[in-house]
This record gives C-alpha cells, structure tokens and sequence, in this order.
C-alpha cells in the first residue's frame, strides 16, 4: 500500500476543496519568525510549542496580512496586538499564499504600516484590494476574544454578519452611500432655513409698505389715474434698474469664478509631483502621467479662457444695452417730473412716495427669493424624505439578513444556545447623540436622554420637538415642563434635529445558553459556559478559513471531547481551520492532517517541526501530554482508560 505523505494528503484534500477558499501556505520574512514557511492542509492545522515561541504571534501575522478586524475586546487589546506585531515583525513582511474558490493562487503580501499588496501567481501585482472584498475572507479569534464576544453586543453583531459577509457588506455600503447622502441633504437644509427666517423678518414689512402707497391715492382728484400710472412706470423703472445691475453683477463675478479656475490643474501636478517624484527610477511612467495631465490642463484652461471671453463679451454688450435704457429712463423721468409740476399735492408726495416705492420693489425681490427657497427647501425635504424611506428599507434588509441567520444557528444548536436578534435595539448611539445636544443646556442631560430614548424612537421624538409639544414630554418621557421646555430649546434649532431623523440604532444580539430549565444570556454566564457557548458558533461550517488561538480556554476535556472535536469531524471537509492549541486531544482526536511546532530562543522562532500527528508524536506527548513518563504514569493510573 503507498505512503501518503503529509504534502500529498494536503494536495489531494486542496483538490478536494477546488470550490473552497484555502490559506495554502504562510512565509514569514524577518521579525522573530523570520524565515519561518508553513504549508497548511485544507483541514485542521495545530500549532504547538513552548511559551514564547510564537504561537499567538503567528496566528495575528496571519490576520494582519489579510488586514482583518484586531482585538474584537476593546481599545487595550488592539494596542496589545499592534504592539506585539510592532514587535515581532518591525520592518519584514507576511506573504500568504492563497487559493480561491476557482482554484486561482494569489499571493497576499504586507509589512506594517502598509496596505496588503495582492500578487498574481507569477508575484505580479494585480488590482484587487482586500478592503473591498478581495480574495479570501478569514476568521480569527484570539485568546480570550471567545469570551469577550459573549459579554459584547456589537462583537456578537460581527460574528452574525460574518455569516453572510457579501450580504451583508453590499447592503452596508448601500446604507453608507445613503445616509452621507442624508448629511449632505442636512447640510443644505440648516442654512436654507437660516436664510428664509432672515427673509421672512424683512418681507413681513411689505403689507405696510403697500398699505402706505394706497394712502397716496386721491380718488377725489383731478387726472389721478396719469399720477398713478406715473408712479408706476417710476417703480417699473426702478426694477429694471435692479435687473440691469443685478445681471451686469452676475456676468462679472462668473467671469471673475471661471477666472480662477485657470492653472488649478498645472498647479495641482506641480504639488503632487513635489518632493522628488519623477526623478527615480519610475520616472517615464510618472512623465507620461504627467505629460496626460498636463495636456489636459492646457485644454481646460483654453476653455475656460474662451469662456471667460465669451461672459465678458456679453458683460460689454449688456453695459452698452444698458446705457441706452439709461437714457430712456431719463427721458421719462422728464416727463414724470412734468407731471409732478402740474399737481402741487403729487408733487409734494412724489419723494416720499418714490421711496416707498423703491422700498416695496426690494422687498417684492426679497419676496421672490424667498419664494425661490422654499421651493429649494420643499425639493430638498422631499429628497430626505425619500433617503430616510430609503434608509429604512436597507436597514429592515440587513435585519431580516440577521435574523435569518440567527435562527440557522438556533436550528443547528438543537436546543442547547439560543440567538436571536432584536432590531434597532441597541439605543447607545441615540443616547449619545441627546446627551451631546442637552450638554450645555443646565440639565442632568443622562438622566434627561435616558428618559427620550426609553420613551421615543428618534424621528417621533424629532417630530415632537419641531411642534413643541411639551406635553407630550412631559406625559412621556415624565419629565417636568422645565426639562421639556429645555430640551425643545436645545434641539429644535439644532443639526441634532435631522440627526435623529437617520441616527442608527443597531440591531441587538442575545445569544443564550440552556442552563437546566432555562436560557441564560451569554453576559450572565461563567467564563467556561461563555467558551461553551459561542465556541459551537465558530465551528459551523463555512467557507471561511477559521484561526482560533487556544480555543479550549476556559473549557474542560469532557467538552472538547464531546462538542469541539465532533464539530470538527463535521466541518473539516469543508472548511479549513487553523487552531494555537495546548491540548493534546485537539490535534490528536482530531485527527490533524498537519501539526506546526515551533521552538525558540532568546533572538527569534522557528518551526521545528512539520507534519502529521504521526510525525509529530513526539512533541505532541512532551509539549502536550507533559513527557513521556506522564503520559506513562496516566496511563498506570487510569489502565486501559488511558
């Protein structure tokens, strides 16, 4: 019968799995690990040896090159993280080889500080970015992280969506675009208002003006009817004075807004090819770059140039249109002042009564221009009211993506841990938004957003505050008129008003353990029962690669026995997993087609050895089992048990 060897066993189980994405091999280029290679199997991979030879190291080098999420427990942990990769790696890199679903190899390369870099088989470049989804999606979670997702909700969050990573990531970004649409509407939304209140204050005084001017008629009086239309033609020409002037002012300052624009592109190559660059050893392809744009600047300000001719052209044309009307309007202010000269009580009115005039002419363009923003602020709040359905809509999408998961998982935990998903109902953001806004306001502002956001969804509470419904706060949220004439002050003149329009309240998580009779929530377990709890999670299957350091912290043998060897069982033929372990049963009842030891000193790491458990077994019973003799000695004690 033919040996399989370990390379062999790892090509054909790789052949296997032509359909699923693999890490094929790991290569370590200076740092502590430096020249370390490893060639994983496309089932389970154990990686062993002493403290301080660097497992966990190893493990994080591998999520850092596929630049994934580090330290799901908080702020401390991902400075630790980034500081033993600092560490241990400095200037070298991580090269991962990787195969995807169609069997295509790429190579994944980073060192720190810079972005992963994805080579073709033949280690040329490509255009792939694994920030937008790339090649290959891993799971990693490292010591300690299996317990700290059951104490955090936005974690557990995480752990769902990586379920369905493709659907969930399109309808987030979907949801990105939206709502920086939404900030962008808000942007527009704060200084329209703004302006209309100025124009609505100075518009007021139209009625009173115009109520004035009816003063000035005398029916009673000889040829009224030719004073009035007098003074009319006079207000007439008053307006198209304005128009000239306000179009001659137009023509000029577009001019001038066009004029700037020449050079912006020459002095835009200048600044990005500041510093040197060009001048090494890519500088013909920096030329032609340059040699692109630089033609294009030329056309574009021949353009602009040629505009400007043409708006000045017309400037010209206007003011001499202009000067013509300007002589017909002296022409006829002759002859308003005849008028005047023939009714004493006219022209004893006449200056007063032009100034009323030119008065009530600014004030009707004031009355078009705030006729003209409200139509902009009717366009823009319908265009939010359509983003805000629309925002819903995504959300509602990714939730019911979430909840089916959550109920696959309950379904394949038969009975023993629940998941379920609650939508929009993490209100820690909302909270925090309030608290934020009623800072400055003299109010208890916890005590004060902790009432809003347990009696109110966001966009109710907005509507609220916009009708000054005090009532209603203080029915509510019970607080007294005080507290809800405060918070109406607070926020209805504020951006926080549209924020809680398309503030996001997270779906809520609630994963639960069967303790006898009882689902008890993850948060409320023991450290072992929060491992026996989301450990079962990690190991359904998937096509992601799954990297777990240690991951019988905290759980006893029985357990492992029972629960993460089985799963293993289950999944190795479809999903690879890559596990830092200390426990012998793991590797060993697991059947692990490639086992990594790594040994060290005082300068740096080194794998040992590489191969089957078989080909291991002696660093496996004295890294693991503790020596030979205690191996022994359990197995005198314990009998054929052993």
């Amino acid at each position: 019968m033919t040996q399989v060897t370990g390379s062999q066993s790892n090509s054909k189980q790789i052949e296997s799995k032509a359909s699923t994405p693999l890490i094929k091999a790991i290569r370590i280029v200076g740092g502590f690990l430096d020249g370390a290679e490893i060639d994983l199997s496309a089932g389970l991979n154990c990686i062993i040896g002493g403290r301080g030879t660097g497992k966990t190291t190893l493990l994080e080098l591998v999520r850092f090159v596929f630049a994934g999420p580090i330290a799901l427990d908080g702020e401390g942990a991902s400075k630790r993280v980034e500081s033993l990769l600092a560490h241990n790696l400095g200037g070298g890199r991580v090269e991962a080889t990787v195969a995807t679903r169609g069997r295509i190899e790429f190579v994944v390369t980073r060192s720190i500080g810079e972005e992963p870099i994805v080579l073709d088989a033949d280690r040329k470049p490509t255009e792939i970015s694994l920030r937008r989804g790339g090649i290959l999606h891993v799971d990693v979670y490292s010591q300690n992280e299996i317990e700290s997702i059951a104490d955090c909700g936005s974690s557990q969050l995480a752990l769902l969506d990586n379920f369905e990573t493709e659907e969930i990531e399109k309808v987030g970004e979907s949801i990105r675009s939206v709502e920086h649409s939404l900030d962008a509407n808000a942007g527009t939304i704060g200084p329209l208002q703004s302006q209309l209140a100025s124009l609505a204050d100075e518009v007021a005084a139209l009625p009173s003006v115009e109520e004035k001017l009816k003063g000035y008629a005398d029916p009673g009086g000889k040829d009224t009817d030719g004073v009035d239309q007098a003074h009319t033609l006079k207000a007439l020409r008053d307006r198209e004075k304005r128009s000239l002037s306000d179009i001659e002012s137009f023509l000029s300052e577009y001019a001038g807004a066009l004029g700037e624009m020449r050079g912006q592109i020459k002095g835009g190559v200048r600044q990005a090819f500041a510093n040197g660059v060009g001048t090494g050893p890519n500088a013909q392809a920096l030329d032609a770059i340059r040699k692109i744009v630089g033609e294009c600047g030329a056309e574009v300000d021949a353009a602009i140039e040629s505009s400007v001719d043409l708006v000045k052209r017309a400037r010209v044309a206007v003011l001499s249109a202009g000067e013509e009307l300007s002589l017909a309007h002296d022409r006829q202010e002759i002859e308003f002042q005849a008028i005047m000269d023939n009714h004493q009580k006219a022209r004893s009115q006449a200056v007063e009564r032009s100034r009323l005039e030119r008065l009530r002419n600014d004030l009707l363009a004031k009355q078009r221009t705030r006729d003209e923003k409200i139509r902009r602020l009717e366009e823009v709040l319908s265009e939010r009211k359509r983003l805000l359905e629309r925002l819903s809509d995504l959300r509602n999408a990714r939730f019911a993506i979430r909840r089916g998961i959550a109920e696959r998982i309950t379904r394949a935990m038969s009975g023993n841990i629940r998941v379920t998903v609650t939508e929009a109902g993490d209100r820690r953001h909302y909270r925090r938004l309030l608290e934020d806004a009623l800072r400055h306001n003299r109010l208890k502002q916890g005590i004060v957003a902790d009432k809003l956001t347990n009696a109110f969804w966001p966009a109710q509470l907005a509507g609220i505050v916009r009708l000054g419904d005090l009532n209603a706060l203080v029915a509510e949220a019970e607080l007294n008129n005080e507290q809800a004439q405060k918070v109406i002050d607070a926020l209805k003149e504020s951006k926080t008003l549209l924020d809680l329009e398309s503030v996001e309240l997270p779906d809520l998580p609630r994963i639960e353990l069967r303790v006898g009779d009882e689902f008890r929530e993850s948060q409320r377990l023991s450290k072992g029962q929060k491992c026996t709890t989301i450990l079962p999670i990690l190991l359904l299957e998937s096509e992601r690669p799954l990297l777990i350091d240690q991951p019988e912290d905290n759980i006893d043998n029985g357990y492992i026995v029972e629960c993460v060897i089985q799963s293993i069982a289950r999944i190795k033929a479809m999903r690879q997993m890559i596990f830092v372990t200390h426990n012998p049963n793991i590797p060993v009842l697991g059947d692990a087609e490639r086992v990594f030891v790594l040994a060290a000193d005082e300068r740096k790491a080194w794998i040992a050895r590489q191969g089957t458990v078989d080909e291991c077994r002696d660093e496996i019973v004295s890294l693991l089992e503790g020596g030979d003799e205690a191996f022994q000695r359990r197995h005198e004690r314990y009998g054929g048990r052993s």
